[in-house]
């Protein structure tokens, strides 16, 4: 079985719905525009909306046939990312700084998509909670809609979400069982030395040499504390110092992120890291801060719903084309959160184009839209068939 016909049937207007979204990105916590529209296609197709949850974020509510009690959420994120657009596209970005560089428009179609399906057909039993999150790129989306009460609201007994992988081919589609993604930390380290002019070093406590010898060291940690076995990065990712050519600044700032499987690595390093930064002060005799915010957590999918995706993508895509071993991620996703409150799975849809995600020239294809609705739809029909009673 490949796709679902009806969804096929949606293409087009899927697709006009995604260039829109694209057209007019709106970064976390400021998807105004976006979750308004969702929350009128839902509307439309008879489907119970809730907003706010969380800021932006929308919850939709659908009830199939019969009385099963059973509960499942579906999750698409909706933000985009705050950077430059580099493509051509006759649908590109319209808004300066304003990029889906990362697909989550198509994720947001996507979910629409199944929800139309869903409304028309309910041929499954139970309650189908549509999860329209803000604010996944590194601003805590799904732990604010958490704290807002998402799960007490509306509860999951289980949870899916997926993510669109210009790395797979079109048509594979991807689950990883266990730890299938990294949690991750973000940092903001603040040197304040003492400025003097560029030439006349002796005046100074430079915070350029301070910053460059602070990254140099954390580089460390990594290759020098953290097991082998175990993997880390630790990128620092900005530095910001200086204003002109013959002023020695007095104030520096190094950001960036941490990125590991196991929660006991992730303590090492932000340990290690104040450790380092303390030693660098007293060295240069200046004030270090180190600012180290847990952002992701470690994303776990459970075996069980990680069986139901493999299972599921099997009817939608060519068997072949279901990669169960597939290699963990680096990258960081903050459904992790949601699947630490709720069993659940996260799961990659392959499309055409080698352009990386967060890349000014990354490139949407839609004609996975269809692929990720139909995944969706058939996890519901699965795990909700009607005639039971779970």
């Amino acid at each position: 079985m490949p796709t679902i016909e009806r969804i096929d049937g949606y293409a087009e207007e899927l697709t006009a719905i995604r260039r829109d979204l694209h057209a007019h990105p709106e970064i976390g916590f400021e998807e105004v525009r976006t979750s308004g529209i969702v929350a009128d296609k839902l509307t439309q197709w008879g489907i119970e909306v809730h907003r706010g949850i969380g800021g932006t974020g929308v919850i939709g509510v659908l009830k199939g046939k019969g009385t099963g009690t059973k509960r499942i959420g579906l999750r698409a994120d909706m933000d985009a990312l705050p950077m430059e657009e580099n493509t051509n596209l006759k649908w590109r970005s319209t808004i300066p700084g304003r990029f889906h560089g990362c697909g989550h428009d198509g994720h947001t179609t996507m979910l629409l998509g199944t929800a139309r399906y869903l409304a028309e057909t309910k041929n499954f039993d139970g309650t189908v909670h549509f999860i329209f999150q803000p604010a996944e790129e590194g601003l805590g989306g799904a732990r604010a809609m958490i704290k807002d009460g998402l799960f007490q609201k509306f509860p999951c007994d289980e949870v899916y979400g997926l993510h669109n992988a210009p790395d797979l081919e079109h048509g594979e589609i991807a689950i990883l069982p266990g730890p299938a993604m990294a949690g991750a930390d973000f940092f903001d380290i603040v040197i304040q030395g003492y400025g003097a002019h560029g030439a006349m070093p002796e005046r100074s406590k430079d915070a350029v040499v301070i910053a460059t010898t602070l990254a140099q060291a954390l580089q460390t940690i990594v290759s020098r504390n953290v097991d082998p076995l175990k993997a880390a990065v630790l990128s620092i990712t900005q530095i910001h110092a200086g204003s002109a050519y013959n002023v020695i600044p007095g104030d520096a700032r190094l950001c960036g992120t941490v990125r590991a499987f196991d929660d006991g690595v992730r303590a090492l390093i932000r340990e290690r890291m104040r450790t380092i930064c303390a030693g660098i002060a007293a060295t240069f005799q200046c004030e270090i801060t180190a600012d180290i915010r847990d952002t992701f957590s470690v994303l776990v999918n459970e075996v069980e719903q990680s069986k139901v995706v493999e299972q599921v993508a099997k009817t939608v895509v060519d068997p072949s084309k279901v990669i169960t071993r597939s290699q963990p991620k680096m990258g960081s996703e903050d459904f992790a959160d949601m699947m630490q409150a709720v069993p659940g799975a996260y799961f990659w849809v392959g499309h055409e184009g080698s352009v990386p995600v967060h890349n000014p020239g990354y490139i949407l294809d839609d004609k996975i839209l269809p692929i990720g609705a139909s995944m969706f739809a058939r996890i519901i029909e699965t795990r909700l068939p009607v005639g039971s009673h779970a």
